[in-house]
């Protein structure tokens, strides 16, 4: 070893790791940071380098991801029966057990996607479901787009959460947290998460939290239900679907600025202001924030994602895990994205009550000078069944400017019961749908004004 290598090796000791425990956080951060966090020209539209194999795979398969997404849908249906009826050893603890070992709502959630599929699939069946713009813009439009998206996220995912670049940015932001947002600065890490990963996984960090009694019942629904948002990715997804693709900056600027101005409002308004600072009880408040290492902010946050690397898991069992990932979200949430997407689309198109329901929107939406503000209204408030549903209605608007704005609305609202809905009222954070559906509006409320203005001031 030659001396200069030597001193190197010696001072980076000094600062509380090695050199190659530095470079397992580093490669790997910067292979995420590169397929998630970088967008690139691709002739006229924007793409990440995910989004980039997602398409590859997608137009390698073609016309047979709906087929496939039968196959799943029914796939997820018989093993979750034949293991609640057979309750093979295997899948008694651990992931699978949470994975199959569901209530009655949620198997028939199940069982309701694959039937919707199947009948969509074989056209067989009332018109209502089988529609091209019902079932088949779940079957022929959505799914195939959320198999191959959230197969490679899934796939991907650990280079960004599992080698210390959460640990990175959640240390440098966690004094504004407190300041900002009245949240521990470990809290960060949910939002760092959500953004870079997926809404569910911010979701499923802030219940493991909370209890294990690092969040206060307070700070968990805050944290899940204002700091769930969608990936840069799921992002990338709307705007192509709205046809915004050259606009994803612009777009993505506009989520960000309104999201955060309502994570300083929503939770200083009922119903999250009245919640308890009372911890799980079966744990007690196990959190003690505060920094033991006498370096700056920048070594301090870079010394957390050392150590965090250091533990990161093997290649196999990261291989395990991601693929466990995948199997979770194939056969765990496509059913309930495509059960509850095909009765919001019925009801959206074949019954009047979105319409209804949207009336008060029409004058606000006419306030805000949001062009084909009839048409639009109802995009509003779908979004509540599920995130991509505005989307879906906003493809028979011609305005550029109010599909804007819907899509811009759709992650900003962040309650949708298809999946970061659901997984709340599965979870032991204390909150009740009403609960949900008040904070929904509040965001909706708050969230359209900033967004119209946005578009009208700076893009249009």
């Amino acid at each position: 070893m030659s001396a200069l290598e030597s001193t190197g090796n010696d001072a980076a000791r000094d600062r509380g790791f090695h050199r190659r425990d530095l470079f397992k956080f580093l490669i790997p951060s910067l292979i995420g940071v590169s397929l998630f966090l970088v967008p690139f020209q691709v002739g006229d539209t924007i793409n990440i380098g995910m989004g980039l194999m997602a398409d590859g795979l997608k137009a390698l398969l073609d016309g047979a991801l709906p087929a496939i997404a039968v196959f799943v849908l029914c796939l997820s249906v018989v093993a979750t029966l034949y293991i609640k009826v057979a309750r093979p050893a295997w899948a008694e603890h651990g992931v699978m057990r949470d994975m199959f070992h569901v209530g009655p709502v949620w198997l028939g959630m199940r069982l309701l996607g694959a039937i919707f599929a199947l009948m969509t699939f074989f056209q067989v069946g009332p018109e209502f479901v089988t529609a091209s713009f019902t079932g088949g813009v779940m079957l022929n439009d959505l799914a195939p787009v959320l198999l191959t998206f959230f197969f490679f996220a899934a796939l991907l995912l650990p280079f960004l959460v599992e080698f210390g670049f959460m640990e990175f940015i959640g240390s440098l932001v966690r004094k504004p947290f407190r300041v900002i947002f009245n949240l521990p600065g470990r809290s960060a890490i949910d939002a760092t998460a959500s953004w870079m990963g997926s809404g569910t996984v911010g979701v499923l960090i802030t219940t493991q939290q909370y209890e294990t009694g690092f969040y206060n019942r307070r700070e968990a629904a805050v944290i899940a239900t204002n700091f769930s948002i969608v990936s840069i990715a799921f992002s990338l997804l709307i705007t192509s679907f709205v046809d915004l693709n050259h606009m994803f900056v612009q777009f993505y600027f506009t989520v960000v600025v309104a999201g955060l101005i309502a994570a300083v409002i929503v939770p200083r308004l009922p119903p999250l202001s009245r919640k308890p600072d009372s911890y799980y009880e079966p744990v007690g408040c196990q959190l003690a924030e505060k920094r033991t290492e006498e370096v700056g902010l920048l070594r301090y946050s870079l010394l957390q994602a050392v150590r965090r690397a250091e533990k990161a898991p093997g290649p196999r069992e990261l291989a395990r895990n991601a693929l466990f990932n995948v199997a979770d979200i194939f056969l765990a949430l496509l059913p309930l994205v495509f059960a509850i997407g095909t009765v919001a689309l019925i009801l959206a198109e074949f019954t009047p009550l979105f319409t209804w329901l949207s009336y008060p929107m029409v004058p606000v939406l006419e306030l805000l000078r949001i062009p084909e503000a009839e048409a639009a209204a109802p995009a509003t408030l779908v979004g509540f069944a599920d995130m991509f549903l505005p989307a879906v209605l906003a493809t028979n608007i011609e305005s550029e400017l109010t599909r804007f704005v819907i899509a811009c609305l759709s992650l900003t609202q962040l309650i949708y019961m298809s999946e970061i809905g659901a997984l709340l009222l599965k979870s032991k954070i204390p909150i009740k749908l009403w609960e949900l559906v008040a904070i929904f509006l509040l965001r909706t409320a708050i969230t359209l004004p900033i967004i119209a203005f946005m578009a009208h001031a700076f893009f249009f």
